[in-house]
Protein backbone atom coordinates (compact mmCIF):
# COMPACT_ATOMS: atom_id res chain seq x y z
CA UNK A 1 0.00 0.00 0.00
CA UNK A 2 2.70 2.58 0.66
CA UNK A 3 4.75 1.53 -2.19
CA UNK A 4 1.27 1.35 -4.63
CA UNK A 5 0.27 5.14 -3.31
CA UNK A 6 3.11 7.12 -4.74
CA UNK A 7 2.45 5.20 -7.87
CA UNK A 8 -0.84 6.02 -8.34
CA UNK A 9 -0.28 9.75 -7.63
CA UNK A 10 2.32 9.37 -10.50
CA UNK A 11 -0.09 8.05 -12.80
CA UNK A 12 -2.51 10.85 -12.26
CA UNK A 13 -0.26 13.37 -12.27
CA UNK A 14 1.24 12.05 -15.85
CA UNK A 15 -2.40 11.84 -17.05
CA UNK A 16 -3.30 15.16 -15.78
CA UNK A 17 -0.16 16.11 -17.84
CA UNK A 18 -0.94 14.11 -20.93
CA UNK A 19 -4.32 15.20 -20.96
CA UNK A 20 -3.40 19.08 -20.83
CA UNK A 21 -0.86 18.47 -23.78
CA UNK A 22 -3.79 16.75 -25.77
CA UNK A 23 -6.02 19.98 -25.09
CA UNK A 24 -3.11 22.52 -26.57
CA UNK A 25 -2.66 20.51 -29.48
CA UNK A 26 -5.95 20.26 -30.79
CA UNK A 27 -5.88 24.11 -31.24
CA UNK A 28 -2.98 24.49 -32.69
CA UNK A 29 -0.38 24.01 -36.03
CA UNK A 30 2.62 22.20 -34.84
CA UNK A 31 4.51 23.32 -37.91
CA UNK A 32 4.09 26.96 -37.39
CA UNK A 33 5.23 26.78 -33.73
CA UNK A 34 8.20 25.00 -34.77
CA UNK A 35 8.57 27.72 -36.78
CA UNK A 36 8.27 30.36 -34.26
CA UNK A 37 10.71 28.49 -32.36
CA UNK A 38 13.09 28.53 -35.14
CA UNK A 39 13.01 31.97 -35.12
CA UNK A 40 13.62 32.94 -31.89
CA UNK A 41 16.00 35.49 -30.68
CA UNK A 42 19.32 34.01 -28.95
CA UNK A 43 19.83 37.47 -27.10
CA UNK A 44 16.59 37.35 -25.62
CA UNK A 45 16.81 33.84 -24.80
CA UNK A 46 20.01 34.87 -22.67
CA UNK A 47 17.82 37.32 -21.07
CA UNK A 48 15.38 35.44 -19.56
CA UNK A 49 18.09 32.55 -18.30
CA UNK A 50 19.60 35.27 -16.66
CA UNK A 51 16.00 36.54 -15.34
CA UNK A 52 15.22 32.77 -14.16
CA UNK A 53 18.67 32.42 -12.38
CA UNK A 54 18.08 35.69 -10.58
CA UNK A 55 14.72 34.42 -9.70
CA UNK A 56 15.96 31.47 -7.70
CA UNK A 57 18.47 33.38 -5.97
CA UNK A 58 15.98 35.85 -5.04
CA UNK A 59 13.58 33.16 -3.50
CA UNK A 60 16.46 31.69 -1.78
CA UNK A 61 17.54 34.52 -0.19
CA UNK A 62 13.27 34.56 1.03
CA UNK A 63 13.59 30.70 2.70
CA UNK A 64 17.27 31.67 3.91
CA UNK A 65 14.60 34.65 5.70
CA UNK A 66 12.27 32.47 7.06
CA UNK A 67 14.76 30.17 8.18
CA UNK A 68 16.30 32.58 10.35
CA UNK A 69 14.37 32.41 13.54
CA UNK A 70 15.18 28.72 13.73
CA UNK A 71 18.82 28.69 12.76
CA UNK A 72 20.78 30.84 10.75
CA UNK A 73 21.89 29.00 7.73
CA UNK A 74 24.54 30.69 5.00
CA UNK A 75 22.82 31.55 1.77
CA UNK A 76 25.25 29.66 -0.10
CA UNK A 77 24.03 26.54 1.48
CA UNK A 78 20.10 27.95 1.32
CA UNK A 79 20.87 28.62 -2.88
CA UNK A 80 21.86 24.76 -2.86
CA UNK A 81 19.12 22.93 -1.19
CA UNK A 82 16.58 25.64 -3.27
CA UNK A 83 18.17 24.47 -6.43
CA UNK A 84 18.22 20.74 -5.61
CA UNK A 85 14.21 20.99 -4.84
CA UNK A 86 14.17 22.66 -7.72
CA UNK A 87 15.74 19.92 -9.93
CA UNK A 88 13.78 17.18 -8.09
CA UNK A 89 10.38 19.14 -9.12
CA UNK A 90 11.52 18.84 -12.85
CA UNK A 91 12.12 15.34 -12.60
CA UNK A 92 9.00 14.07 -9.99
CA UNK A 93 5.79 14.68 -10.31
CA UNK A 94 3.64 16.43 -7.62
CA UNK A 95 6.07 19.19 -6.10
CA UNK A 96 7.75 16.43 -4.58
CA UNK A 97 10.91 18.65 -4.95
CA UNK A 98 9.29 20.84 -1.54
CA UNK A 99 10.30 17.31 0.60
CA UNK A 100 13.74 17.04 -1.04
CA UNK A 101 14.63 19.97 -0.20
CA UNK A 102 13.42 20.07 3.01
CA UNK A 103 15.39 16.65 3.63
CA UNK A 104 18.63 18.15 2.07
CA UNK A 105 18.35 21.68 4.37
CA UNK A 106 17.58 19.24 7.40
CA UNK A 107 19.71 16.75 7.24
CA UNK A 108 22.91 19.25 6.07
CA UNK A 109 22.64 21.86 8.74
CA UNK A 110 21.18 19.09 11.85
CA UNK A 111 17.65 20.52 11.83
CA UNK A 112 14.12 18.63 11.80
CA UNK A 113 13.16 18.37 8.98
CA UNK A 114 9.46 18.29 9.49
CA UNK A 115 10.06 22.28 11.10
CA UNK A 116 12.27 22.96 7.82
CA UNK A 117 9.01 21.87 6.11
CA UNK A 118 7.00 24.33 8.18
CA UNK A 119 8.81 26.95 6.31
CA UNK A 120 8.43 25.68 3.06
CA UNK A 121 4.91 25.60 3.87
CA UNK A 122 4.62 29.34 4.90
CA UNK A 123 6.75 30.02 1.45
CA UNK A 124 3.89 28.23 -0.60
CA UNK A 125 1.25 30.17 1.19
CA UNK A 126 2.58 33.50 0.92
CA UNK A 127 3.54 32.42 -3.19
CA UNK A 128 -0.54 31.45 -3.79
CA UNK A 129 -1.66 34.38 -2.31
CA UNK A 130 0.76 36.67 -4.10
CA UNK A 131 0.02 34.67 -7.38
CA UNK A 132 -3.90 35.40 -6.75
CA UNK A 133 -3.37 39.32 -5.64
CA UNK A 134 -0.77 39.92 -8.60
CA UNK A 135 -3.74 37.49 -11.40
CA UNK A 136 -6.34 39.56 -9.93
CA UNK A 137 -4.90 42.75 -10.33
CA UNK A 138 -3.26 42.46 -13.94
CA UNK A 139 -7.60 41.28 -14.67
CA UNK A 140 -8.99 44.50 -13.53
CA UNK A 141 -5.61 46.44 -15.25
CA UNK A 142 -6.93 44.81 -18.86
CA UNK A 143 -10.47 44.16 -18.53
CA UNK A 144 -10.56 40.28 -19.49
CA UNK A 145 -13.24 38.02 -18.44
CA UNK A 146 -13.98 34.57 -18.92
CA UNK A 147 -11.94 31.65 -18.47
CA UNK A 148 -9.02 34.08 -17.27
CA UNK A 149 -11.39 35.59 -14.23
CA UNK A 150 -12.73 32.25 -13.28
CA UNK A 151 -9.52 30.87 -13.00
CA UNK A 152 -8.29 33.51 -10.95
CA UNK A 153 -11.36 33.30 -8.38
CA UNK A 154 -11.18 29.78 -8.07
CA UNK A 155 -7.34 30.44 -7.32
CA UNK A 156 -8.44 33.27 -4.55
CA UNK A 157 -10.59 30.56 -2.96
CA UNK A 158 -7.85 28.12 -3.21
CA UNK A 159 -5.39 30.50 -2.16
CA UNK A 160 -7.71 31.50 1.14
CA UNK A 161 -8.03 27.88 1.99
CA UNK A 162 -4.15 27.93 2.61
CA UNK A 163 -3.99 30.48 4.40
CA UNK A 164 -6.90 29.71 6.96
CA UNK A 165 -4.97 26.42 7.10
CA UNK A 166 -1.95 28.28 8.00
CA UNK A 167 -3.74 30.44 10.35
CA UNK A 168 -5.37 26.98 12.27
CA UNK A 169 -2.13 25.49 12.41
CA UNK A 170 -0.42 28.79 14.42
CA UNK A 171 -3.19 28.63 16.34
CA UNK A 172 -4.64 25.42 17.23
CA UNK A 173 -3.61 25.18 20.37
CA UNK A 174 -6.21 27.82 21.36
CA UNK A 175 -9.15 26.75 19.29
CA UNK A 176 -12.22 24.62 21.37
CA UNK A 177 -11.21 21.29 22.46
CA UNK A 178 -7.47 22.13 21.40
CA UNK A 179 -6.64 20.74 25.41
CA UNK A 180 -8.18 17.36 25.14
CA UNK A 181 -6.20 17.14 21.66
CA UNK A 182 -2.77 17.97 23.69
CA UNK A 183 -4.16 15.48 26.26
CA UNK A 184 -4.07 12.57 23.52
CA UNK A 185 -0.30 13.73 23.34
CA UNK A 186 1.29 11.08 25.35
CA UNK A 187 -0.55 8.28 23.94
CA UNK A 188 0.70 9.36 20.51
CA UNK A 189 4.70 10.71 21.48
CA UNK A 190 5.87 10.32 18.00
CA UNK A 191 2.94 12.29 16.43
CA UNK A 192 3.06 15.09 19.39
CA UNK A 193 6.50 15.56 18.28
CA UNK A 194 6.46 15.73 14.58
CA UNK A 195 3.28 17.96 14.69
CA UNK A 196 5.40 20.02 17.18
CA UNK A 197 7.79 20.44 15.26
CA UNK A 198 5.96 21.22 11.95
CA UNK A 199 4.62 23.97 13.67
CA UNK A 200 7.73 25.79 14.94
CA UNK A 201 8.40 25.75 11.02
CA UNK A 202 4.93 27.36 10.40
CA UNK A 203 5.28 29.87 13.79
CA UNK A 204 7.92 31.91 11.40
CA UNK A 205 4.78 33.22 9.72
CA UNK A 206 3.35 34.95 13.21
CA UNK A 207 6.74 36.92 13.11
CA UNK A 208 6.28 40.47 11.75
CA UNK A 209 9.41 41.35 10.61
CA UNK A 210 10.05 38.14 9.41
CA UNK A 211 6.77 38.16 7.44
CA UNK A 212 7.37 41.13 6.30
CA UNK A 213 10.63 40.78 4.54
CA UNK A 214 9.16 37.49 3.32
CA UNK A 215 6.52 38.80 1.47
CA UNK A 216 8.90 41.94 -0.03
CA UNK A 217 11.38 38.92 -1.29
CA UNK A 218 8.65 37.58 -2.57
CA UNK A 219 7.89 40.95 -4.10
CA UNK A 220 11.40 41.17 -6.14
CA UNK A 221 11.09 36.95 -6.74
CA UNK A 222 7.61 37.72 -8.74
CA UNK A 223 9.61 40.92 -10.82
CA UNK A 224 11.92 38.35 -11.92
CA UNK A 225 9.80 36.11 -12.83
CA UNK A 226 7.62 38.73 -14.74
CA UNK A 227 10.61 39.77 -16.76
CA UNK A 228 12.10 36.47 -17.84
CA UNK A 229 8.56 35.69 -19.74
CA UNK A 230 8.90 39.45 -20.87
CA UNK A 231 11.99 38.62 -22.47
CA UNK A 232 10.95 35.29 -23.50
CA UNK A 233 7.90 36.73 -25.12
CA UNK A 234 10.33 39.28 -27.29
CA UNK A 235 12.49 35.79 -28.41
CA UNK A 236 9.55 34.64 -30.34
CA UNK A 237 8.49 37.82 -31.64
CA UNK A 238 5.80 39.03 -28.51
CA UNK A 239 5.69 42.09 -27.03
CA UNK A 240 4.29 41.71 -23.62
CA UNK A 241 3.45 44.68 -21.22
CA UNK A 242 4.44 44.48 -17.32
CA UNK A 243 0.87 43.62 -16.64
CA UNK A 244 0.15 41.17 -19.43
CA UNK A 245 3.77 39.62 -18.38
CA UNK A 246 2.72 39.49 -14.88
CA UNK A 247 -0.45 38.16 -15.68
CA UNK A 248 1.01 34.88 -17.61
CA UNK A 249 3.35 34.51 -14.93
CA UNK A 250 0.84 34.42 -12.34
CA UNK A 251 -1.68 32.54 -13.56
CA UNK A 252 0.97 29.82 -15.02
CA UNK A 253 1.87 29.37 -11.30
CA UNK A 254 -1.29 28.86 -10.01
CA UNK A 255 -1.63 26.21 -12.57
CA UNK A 256 1.22 24.53 -11.96
CA UNK A 257 -0.35 24.37 -8.41
CA UNK A 258 -2.05 21.39 -9.85
CA UNK A 259 -1.06 18.15 -9.39
CA UNK A 260 1.04 16.98 -12.53
CA UNK A 261 3.83 15.07 -14.27
CA UNK A 262 7.36 15.94 -13.88
CA UNK A 263 8.08 19.67 -14.55
CA UNK A 264 4.32 20.66 -14.76
CA UNK A 265 4.38 19.47 -18.13
CA UNK A 266 1.23 19.97 -19.52
CA UNK A 267 -0.51 21.95 -17.14
CA UNK A 268 2.62 24.96 -17.71
CA UNK A 269 1.71 25.06 -21.56
CA UNK A 270 -1.86 24.84 -21.33
CA UNK A 271 -2.24 27.66 -18.58
CA UNK A 272 0.19 29.94 -21.04
CA UNK A 273 -1.64 29.19 -24.35
CA UNK A 274 -4.85 29.83 -22.68
CA UNK A 275 -4.59 33.16 -21.20
CA UNK A 276 -2.31 34.89 -24.78
CA UNK A 277 -5.42 33.51 -26.67
CA UNK A 278 -7.43 35.46 -24.31
CA UNK A 279 -4.90 38.46 -24.88
CA UNK A 280 -5.46 38.03 -28.75
CA UNK A 281 -2.26 35.79 -29.33
CA UNK A 282 -2.12 33.52 -32.06
CA UNK A 283 -2.17 29.76 -31.57
CA UNK A 284 1.23 28.57 -32.61
CA UNK A 285 3.06 31.82 -31.45
CA UNK A 286 1.15 31.31 -27.92
CA UNK A 287 2.57 27.38 -27.76
CA UNK A 288 6.09 28.96 -28.94
CA UNK A 289 6.11 30.87 -25.91
CA UNK A 290 4.92 28.74 -23.42
CA UNK A 291 7.72 25.93 -24.95
CA UNK A 292 10.54 28.15 -24.72
CA UNK A 293 9.49 29.75 -21.46
CA UNK A 294 9.28 26.52 -19.88
CA UNK A 295 12.36 25.03 -21.36
CA UNK A 296 14.12 28.02 -19.71
CA UNK A 297 13.55 27.18 -16.75
CA UNK A 298 13.87 23.95 -16.69
CA UNK A 299 17.22 24.18 -18.37
CA UNK A 300 18.19 27.08 -15.89
CA UNK A 301 16.94 25.09 -12.51
CA UNK A 302 18.43 21.74 -13.46
CA UNK A 303 21.56 23.29 -14.40
CA UNK A 304 21.63 24.97 -11.19
CA UNK A 305 20.59 21.76 -9.65
CA UNK A 306 22.85 19.52 -10.83
CA UNK A 307 25.60 21.76 -9.92
CA UNK A 308 24.04 21.89 -6.27
CA UNK A 309 23.76 18.43 -6.12
CA UNK A 310 27.69 18.00 -7.32
CA UNK A 311 28.82 19.72 -4.14
CA UNK A 312 26.36 18.86 -1.50
CA UNK A 313 26.91 14.98 -2.24
CA UNK A 314 23.77 12.27 -2.48
CA UNK A 315 24.55 10.50 0.48
CA UNK A 316 22.86 11.53 3.42
CA UNK A 317 25.40 13.03 6.36
CA UNK A 318 23.55 11.97 9.40
CA UNK A 319 20.61 9.66 10.27
CA UNK A 320 18.51 12.47 11.68
CA UNK A 321 14.57 11.52 12.52
CA UNK A 322 12.15 14.10 12.15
Amino acid sequence: MRVGRPIVRAGIGLAISIVAFVIVLRSVDIADTLLVLARATPVWIAVALAAVTADAMTRAARWQRLLAPIRAVRYRNVLRYTLIGYLANNVLPARLGELVRSHYLGDREGLSRTTTLGTVVVERVIDTVMAVLIAAAAVIVLGIGGVVATAVIVGGAVAGAFALALGIGLAAHRLPGASRLIALGPRWPRMAELVGRLRGGLSVAARPRTLIAAVLWSAIAWAWSTAAFAATGQAVGLTLSPVEAALVVSVTALATAIPSGPGYLGTFELAAVRILQALGVASDAALAFALLAHATILVATSAGGAIALAQVGWQPSSDRSG
